[in-house]
């Protein structure tokens, strides 16, 4: 998620969105839910980088998703009022797992080098959380 990247077209958005849509999907799928609704209006994404989506299972379950250049991960809709609350909720659980891996003895060099990805990413998405302007419509 560098800040200098090459300006991508609406189509490479709309394909990365579909993309991310289809990944939560399938993940939501492999944790024993049927997608029922996405909640648009509640979903954010900041194309190519991170998507949050907020779905309806067909069990009248409500969860958010976060997908894209960050850890794929699912927590109750209870968790968090709006995208923005849900990121910096992730942020934290990240944060907290990569701690976990540090703290335990035997913790080998891939387990670290899974941690400080989950630290990379959580600082990431939490900065991302502190410009108002890219909440400003939420």
């Amino acid at each position: 998620m560098a800040d200098q990247q090459p300006a991508i077209s609406e189509a490479e958005i709309a394909e990365w969105i579909r993309a991310q849509y289809q990944a939560a999907a399938k993940y939501l799928a492999e944790e024993g839910y049927i997608l029922d609704v996405v909640n648009l209006q509640a979903s954010r994404y900041l194309a190519p980088h991170v998507a949050v989506w907020r779905f309806t299972t067909m069990d009248k379950t409500n969860v958010w998703i976060i997908n894209g250049d960050v850890p794929t991960a699912m927590v109750a809709a209870q968790v968090a009022d709006d995208a923005r609350s849900v990121m910096r909720h992730f942020a934290l659980q990240w944060q907290l797992k990569a701690e976990a891996i540090y703290n335990n003895p035997k913790t080998n060099a891939d387990e670290k080098r899974h941690a400080d990805y989950l630290i990379s990413r959580a600082e990431t998405v939490y900065q991302t959380t502190q410009h108002d302007e890219l909440w400003a419509t939420q």
